[in-house]
């Protein structure tokens, strides 16, 4: 086995403070370069790291032939404009969520995705818990599984944050509304039919600052999940089925390196009957940066690539539309 060499565009904190530094710790990746607009803060970014090279470009990095994956967190509008510049330079890449602003945005990656790996980066996907998670809704624990149900917040009214921008891609159906949209696609194992709205957008930043929104699978199956970037910070997944429940208490931003918790309900009226399940230490960042530099290796076939990122994409289209049409709107294929 060979280390796969990366290189990472932009010193955005995801990647400096948590996507690296577990990808650091995986026999399979080796960071070798990190790029800015700036020399200073590639560098300073490089020294905190322990990177070797800095660049005062991301064209120069994506110009060096050592490297042979690139992750991409620059800001969302970024996002496909440089996955394509690097993906024409023949660099594998990992790119963050949301991979572009519309689902057609994210169909230009189409040109490229027969000759590099492209994967949004959804490092819950790889998280033991969402795993086993899955495991015991395939299992039957807790009957049919009929809602996912999410709620995710923080707060943030900084007019300079990235998040507050929109032309650059702010708002919170794009910075989190993404995840709940991932959870369902992920523990339903298919893709939505059709979708439902109500958003409320911050009078100065133009951004949603709180979406809501009910999500069709199909066959009795709900997403219902609400986000927002103007609330107490809060996280929590449910997973009702006809006969018990799970819940997953951190489902995003778990600890690096830390245990996590299940609970498991079995329905029982009086409550008696939730256990808690312990799952190991792990660290989501090194899982999702060794699977997808095992599949540069050829040691395993990826797992989620541009056109489950333009499934995502279509959701998020879908709920733009029903806030303005006030009306359920098809998600299509």
């Amino acid at each position: 086995m060979r280390k796969v060499v990366w290189g990472v565009l932009s010193t955005a904190k995801i990647g400096t403070q948590k996507v690296l530094p577990g990808m650091q710790k995986s026999a399979w990746c080796d960071i070798r370069a990190i790029a800015s607009r700036s020399i200073d803060t590639a560098a300073a970014a490089a020294r905190a790291l322990g990177i070797p090279k800095a660049y005062g470009s991301y064209e120069e990095l994506i110009a060096d032939p050592e490297i042979e994956a690139i992750y991409n967190p620059l800001p969302n509008h970024l996002h496909v404009p440089l996955t394509l510049q690097a993906a024409r330079a023949g660099k594998h890449v990992l790119c963050e969520k949301p991979i572009a602003m519309s689902a057609d945005e994210a169909a230009q990656l189409r040109e490229v995705a027969d000759k590099v790996l492209i994967m949004e980066a959804f490092m819950v996907r790889f998280h033991p818990q969402w795993l086993r998670a899955l495991d015991l809704v395939r299992a039957g624990r807790i009957g049919t599984l009929r809602v996912v149900q999410m709620l995710f917040c923080y707060y943030n009214d900084d007019p300079g944050n990235i998040r507050n921008i929109a032309d650059a891609g702010g708002g919170a159906l794009y910075d989190i509304g993404c995840y709940p949209i991932t959870a369902g696609r992920f523990f339903f194992q298919g893709e939505p039919m059709r979708g439902i709205a109500l958003v409320d957008r911050d009078p100065k930043f133009h951004t949603d600052r709180l979406a809501s929104a009910l999500v069709d699978f199909g066959n009795g199956r709900h997403l219902d999940f609400s986000c927002s970037t103007q609330s107490a910070r809060y996280q929590r997944i449910q997973l009702s089925g006809s006969t018990g429940r799970i819940e997953i208490q951190v489902p995003i931003n778990a600890a690096q390196g830390a245990k996590t918790t299940l609970l498991i309900d079995d329905g029982s009226p009086d409550g008696t009957g939730i256990r808690t399940e312990t799952i190991a230490e792990s660290d989501q960042y090194m899982l999702q940066g060794e699977m997808f530099s095992r599949a540069v290796r050829g040691d395993l076939k990826l797992s989620h690539g541009v056109e489950d990122a333009i499934g995502g994409m279509r959701v998020i289209d879908a709920l733009f539309r029903s806030e303005k049409s006030g009306r359920w709107e098809d998600i299509g294929a």
